[in-house]
């Protein structure tokens, strides 16, 4: 008998320290039992649940759900299961206020009835947590979005920076090529016309200086000698400003092309006779005859540069030899002078280019550039085959029409 009474103590006083709601019920889910955790959970005094249904204690929009519930659980083999795990369930405290739990339901039978147990938790303060721990994920991600956003378009940013900066160091570095290009030109360009204005006006100034010592009659022949003087050099002024002007107008893509009909033999002739005062001979290699239709005026300018090159870089005779083919012809001029070198040939187009070996000659340097740049003009090409000493042939090919 004292170990039975032993024995009730010890279960009453763990069931009643529990730190767990305990509520017991009989088979009609009266209460019958509640622990002081379980009555103070739900807001009641000792034994006020005692007798009262377990619906007391569900939300009152979920009675007639729970009494289903019950229901099936008396007619099913009960089963000890957690309840509320995962799930929003809820209690209704006595003032009728809500709150969170967990259930975890057990069975026995006693006196051939049986019996419920609910052990109750109240998980308030665990769904915060779990909450907060939501929101501040919720907020994580979505910093960790804003973080990626923004490095992509940091990322972005710096990337559209390089590029201009780029594009910025390409322009500059064509700025500065083309800044090298007109220094070089500039240079060029002093250096010839220092050179090239200063031998004809000196020729002028000279020949105006002796004409006035010149006063007798007898002296006519003299003054006239220098009177040529002059007008050669003031023609030689002429051309270095003309080429000058022509490269302005084809830079500016000012000059048009007038296209005409005419006889290439009489065409040639009629060049070849301008410079009959040169000492050596141009010969024309020309079988019969034949029609062009080009713009004559720039195709004299044209020959009349390649021969000027030829006979002023050559003592012996010039070649210029006509090769027609069926829809175009090539114009040859072929001298036996002093060549060019393979490395100045890479930069005869140029504008005031002057080959190594052609300083001492008069010329401006854009003879062969204008050349060039009149033949595109007119649809055709050139090319040079050159070797020093031996002499160079300038190869010359227009459409016919």
């Amino acid at each position: 008998m004292p170990n039975q009474i032993q024995a009730g103590f010890e279960f009453e006083a763990i069931f009643q320290e529990a730190a767990i709601g305990i509520i017991v019920t009989n088979s009609r889910f009266e209460m019958i039992l509640s622990n002081r955790f379980a009555d103070k959970l739900f807001g009641y005094e000792s034994s006020e649940l005692i007798g009262e249904n377990i619906s007391l204690l569900i939300p009152n929009h979920l009675k007639e759900r729970h009494h289903g519930h019950l229901g099936n659980l008396g007619h099913e083999k009960p089963i000890s299961r957690p309840m509320g795990i995962g799930l929003d369930l809820k209690a209704k405290r006595k003032d009728g206020s809500l709150f969170p739990i967990e259930i975890s339901l057990s069975h026995f039978k006693a006196s051939d009835s049986m019996h419920y147990i609910a052990f109750v938790s109240d998980v308030t303060l665990k769904r915060k947590v779990e909450m907060e721990l939501i929101l501040k994920n919720q907020q994580i991600n979505q910093l960790n979005e804003t973080l990626e956003q923004e490095v992509a378009a940091r990322t972005q940013a710096l990337q559209n920076t390089l590029d201009k900066l780029e594009v910025n160091a390409k322009e500059l570095e064509i700025s500065l090529e083309k800044e090298k290009v007109l220094g070089d030109l500039k240079t060029r360009f002093v250096s010839m016309a220092s050179h090239e204005f200063r031998t004809p006006l000196t020729s002028i100034l000279g020949s105006a200086t002796l004409i006035e010592k010149y006063t007798k009659e007898e002296d006519q022949p003299k003054r006239e000698q220098h009177i040529n003087r002059i007008k050669s050099s003031v023609s030689h002024l002429t051309e270095i400003l003309e080429e000058f002007l022509s490269v302005g107008k084809l830079e500016d893509g000012k000059l048009e092309i007038h296209p005409s009909e005419f006889s290439v033999r009489h065409f040639l002739l009629d060049i070849i006779s301008d410079f009959s005062t040169y000492q050596q001979a141009i010969r024309l290699e020309l079988e019969g005859d034949y029609t062009c239709v080009q713009d004559a005026s720039i195709l004299r300018k044209v020959i009349f540069n390649g021969l000027s090159n030829a006979l002023k870089f050559s003592q012996k005779e010039v070649v210029l030899r006509v090769i027609p083919q069926e829809k175009s012809v090539t114009l040859a001029i072929i001298d036996q002078g002093i060549g060019i070198s393979e490395e100045d040939q890479k930069h005869l187009f140029e504008r005031f280019f002057r080959g190594g070996n052609a300083t001492v000659i008069q010329g401006t340097g854009l003879g062969l550039h204008l050349v060039d740049r009149y033949v595109r003009l007119l649809g055709g090409k050139v090319e040079i085959k050159s070797e020093l000493n031996k002499g160079t042939e300038l190869r010359i090919q227009l459409p016919l029409n």
